[in-house]
């Protein structure tokens, strides 16, 4: 699905020049669970953004769906990002003064579909995340779990290809958080590939293989023995 070859990331002001991804190559086939995890600076966020397409790398390849992408322009990224890729957000970044069915209908919104197909299409995200109930709830009435499912349900509506998790249950508590690795499991199963970012060693026990980053660089890469081949 994707792959990339001496991906590396350079900040630049002034005064400061920072490496924040030196030299990274991994390759994440279709179906995947992959977790990837390290301390905080190490370039976790930064890698994921590149992987989503939210920003392009200093130098090295990107190959995405068998496409070079690291030197595409941001309309370019956005018409491939909208098609096949879904983004799971630590705050959630719902919007608070849409109801529970009108943050998860915008992505149909900007992707064209019709009010009818829209209608089926949410509904059926909402009850596959057990949320349908809440769905004329706005943001603010709903507890963090509860976003969150909101947050996967419109991250998924669109039938992505990928999606992108960047500490998805960093601002749940455990039980709560429980919940949504396994909706997030749930879903690979069903074929969706998923790369996520976290601090938490029992989330990351959800994936398939786990990619260690220290100070920009891939360090260890352990893949569970029943997906070993």
């Amino acid at each position: 699905m994707l792959k990339t070859t001496d991906l590396t990331k350079i900040f630049r002001t002034d005064e400061v020049e920072t490496t924040a991804l030196n030299k990274v190559s991994l390759e994440v086939k279709e179906g995947e669970f992959v977790a990837i995890m390290g301390p905080s600076g190490c370039g976790k966020s930064t890698l994921l953004n590149i992987l989503g397409l939210l920003d392009n790398p200093t130098s090295g390849q990107y190959f995405f769906l068998n496409k070079e992408v690291s030197k595409y322009t941001e309309k370019q990224r956005a018409l491939i990002r909208k098609n096949n890729i879904g983004f799971v957000f630590q705050n959630f970044n719902l919007i608070d003064e849409l109801n529970v069915f009108e943050n998860v209908e915008l992505p149909l919104i900007y992707l064209g579909y019709k009010s009818a197909e829209r209608r089926e299409k949410v509904e059926e995200a909402l009850r596959q995340m057990q949320i349908i109930h809440r769905k004329k709830h706005f943001p603010m009435q709903l507890s963090g779990g509860q976003q969150q499912r909101v947050a996967v349900a419109r991250a998924v509506v669109a039938n992505p290809k990928l999606i992108l998790a960047d500490e998805p249950t960093g601002n749940l508590d455990s039980a709560h958080g429980e919940e949504v690795m396994n909706l997030l499991a749930g879903l690979n199963k069903g074929g969706t590939t998923i790369i996520m970012v976290t601090h938490s060693q029992r989330d990351a026990e959800f994936s398939h293989r786990i990619i260690r980053l220290f100070d920009g660089q891939v360090v260890t890469e352990n893949i569970k023995e029943q997906f070993a081949l």
